[in-house]
C-alpha cells in the first residue's frame, strides 16, 4: 500500500488521505526541502508537494510527486490519476490529527466524551499514538459523501 508525505503546501490534501486510511505523514511547518526529501527517501514514501524546486533535487525521481494548482479537487484527480487511490480504502481507520492507527473503544480520554455519546452508545475509536477519541457524528457522514465523490471522481 503506498505510503505518502505531504508538505506544509498540501496539508488539506494530507487530512483526506488519511481519512481514506493511507498512512500519511504531513510536514511540520518549516521543515527543510531537504529533510523533506530524505525523509521520502528513508521511510519509502511519496512527496506530495506543489514545489517545482524538488524536481531539481538529486534523489528526487520517482519519489516526489508534483501536483499543479491551487484546488484540492484539481489534487484529488491528479493523485487518483498518478496512483490507483481507492478513496473507500480504510476510511476513518487513521487519526486525522497524528496519523496513528484508530483502535475500538473510548481509550484514556473516556470522561471526556460527550453524554449522548455514552448514553446512546456510540461506536468510538482512539488514536494508539496521541490517544484522541472519535466516534461517528455528522462530520462523519460528511466526510463519508466526500470521500465517495473523490471515489467516483476517480472511476470518471
Amino acid at each position: 500500500m503506498q505510503r505518502f508525505l505531504c508538505d506544509e503546501m498540501v496539508v488539506r490534501l494530507g487530512k483526506w488521505l488519511r481519512a481514506a486510511g493511507y498512512d500519511t505523514r504531513i510536514a511540520s511547518p518549516g521543515t527543510e526541502d531537504r529533510d523533506l526529501l530524505n525523509c521520502a527517501i528513508r521511510e519509502e514514501r511519496i512527496l506530495l508537494t506543489r514545489d517545482r524546486k524538488f524536481l531539481e533535487r538529486r534523489g528526487a525521481t520517482g519519489v516526489v510527486f508534483l501536483l499543479a494548482g491551487n484546488d484540492i479537487r484539481n489534487w484529488i484527480a491528479q493523485l487518483s490519476q498518478g496512483f490507483d487511490i481507492d478513496w473507500l480504502y480504510a476510511p476513518f481507520s487513521r487519526c486525522l490529527i497524528c496519523n496513528g492507527e484508530l483502535k475500538p473503544g473510548v481509550g484514556p480520554h473516556a470522561q471526556a466524551m460527550p453524554d449522548y455519546v455514552v448514553r446512546e452508545n456510540i461506536p468510538c475509536f482512539y488514536c494508539s499514538n496521541c490517544a484522541k477519541t472519535y466516534w461517528k457524528g455528522g462530520h462523519v457522514e460528511r466526510m463519508s459523501r466526500k470521500l465517495k465523490l473523490y471515489q467516483s471522481m476517480n472511476q470518471a
